[in-house]
């Protein structure tokens, strides 16, 4: 069989392997609690729901433009205006099959063979293998848990060489849940401008901030680096709309031009019901929304507060998204009752899920050895015993 050498150096998302598992185990009649995949676990909204059995009943079941429909990038336009104070045109609007789908398009699009993206870590598992995939390279800048794994234009400086590209940007982060400042990315951005080089700026979590705190994208800095930059952002995590993949990017057209072009060669049109369903979540009412914070962000200062009550675990309160990052490398080196060692953040996961029955993504897939993500979209009571599970197995470990 014939393998390519690009598929060669592309591993699964250890996210999915790690959910996989545990749905065998439960298939196979065992009890797992799971804080691994990052999706809502709320229902997506009604009024949502009923515009896609509208379409349906309706017959809005045949292909669209290539790029999403017209009215579904109008919906697109009016919220990145009314909520970023963006401004777009339908050329600049580009609608695929989920946030993923964007950035893959994206990178297609821009990328050549030698090109550099930079990518703070801890970052989102994909973001190499998308880098990977379009022939260029990943340069991972290293950021810190005491600066809130933010990058430094420091970090950021030290990264840049001729052949840089991108700078890819998640604000709110997966999986850390930091939520960059206004000041902070003017910082970024006067490093950015000096060297002449674009950003992506996922922003997939946006709606998802704790504390009532404002969002702020790069794109907002200045005028010139809003046409240098890309902006993702898409339905699933603020409509609990993960499964009906509907992801969109404002930039520039000519980029937006190539998207479409290889997304006429790969996939064609998203879903029509689902962008049907997509423009009454971008227009319809937002209340949900705010519900889903609320519960993620009471969640998540539990979870944090339990997690730092564990001898040896440090974990930071995140400003949004609905995970937590926690620090366990304490644990690492630790002798198992059944003879072997805990050799990392993989190891312990793996340990974990066997002994306490609970399944977490290690911190080595978001490029961050030490550490440990939980996912808060679950309810408290499942949160609590899986917390109590935890401990357990833990204090097995000596």
């Amino acid at each position: 069989m014939l393998v390519s050498e690009r598929i060669k150096a592309v591993k699964p998302s250890p996210t999915l392997a790690i959910n996989a598992k545990a749905v065998s185990m439960r298939e196979s009649g065992v009890d797992v609690i799971s804080f691994g995949v990052g999706e809502p676990d709320f229902d997506t909204p009604k009024h949502i729901c009923q515009e896609a059995v509208r379409a349906m009943e309706g017959g809005f079941t045949r292909y669209t433009a290539v790029g999403g429909m017209p009215e579904i990038k109008d919906a697109i336009i009016k919220k990145l205006r009314r909520d970023n104070n963006l401004s777009y045109e339908r050329e600049e609007v580009m609608v695929s099959c989920g946030g993923k789908h964007v950035l893959y398009n994206l990178a297609q699009a821009t990328l050549n063979p030698g090109d550099e993206v930079i990518i703070p870590a801890p970052y989102w598992v994909s973001y190499p293998p998308i880098v990977v995939l379009a022939g260029a390279s990943p340069v991972i800048a290293e950021t810190r848990q005491s600066q809130d794994f933010k990058l430094s234009p420091d970090a950021l400086e030290a990264c840049i060489t001729p052949r840089t590209k991108l700078l890819i940007l998640n604000s709110p982060s997966n999986p850390t849940g930091s939520v960059y400042t206004r000041s902070e990315l003017e910082a970024l951005a006067e490093v950015v401008e000096r060297h002449d080089i674009s950003v992506v700026s996922d922003e997939i979590y946006e709606k998802l901030i704790f504390g009532c705190k404002p969002f702020h994208s790069i794109a907002q800095v200045s005028e010139g680096l809003k046409s240098k930059t890309f902006v993702v952002n898409g339905l699933s995590k603020t409509y609990a709309m993960t499964g009906w993949r509907i992801g969109y990017v404002g930039g520039a057209r000519e980029v937006i031009a190539g998207m479409t072009k290889i997304q006429s060669q790969s996939t064609s049109n998203p879903n029509s019901i689902a962008q049907r369903a997509g423009i009454a979540a971008l227009n319809g009412p937002q209340d949900s929304v705010l519900e889903m914070v609320q519960a993620f962000e009471q969640r998540c200062k539990y979870l944090v507060k339990r997690l730092n009550a564990i001898p040896g675990v440090d974990c930071n309160m995140p400003g949004g998204a609905f995970y937590a990052f926690a620090d366990f490398n304490h644990y690492f080196k630790a002798d198992r009752q059944d003879g072997k060692i805990v050799e990392g953040s993989s190891n312990l996961c793996e340990y974990l899920l066997t002994e306490a029955r609970v399944a977490l993504v290690p911190g080595s897939a978001f490029g961050a050895e030490d550490f440990i993500r939980f996912s808060c979209a679950t309810n408290l009571e499942t949160i609590e015993e899986g917390l109590n599970r935890i401990e357990v197995a833990l204090g097995k470990l000596v």
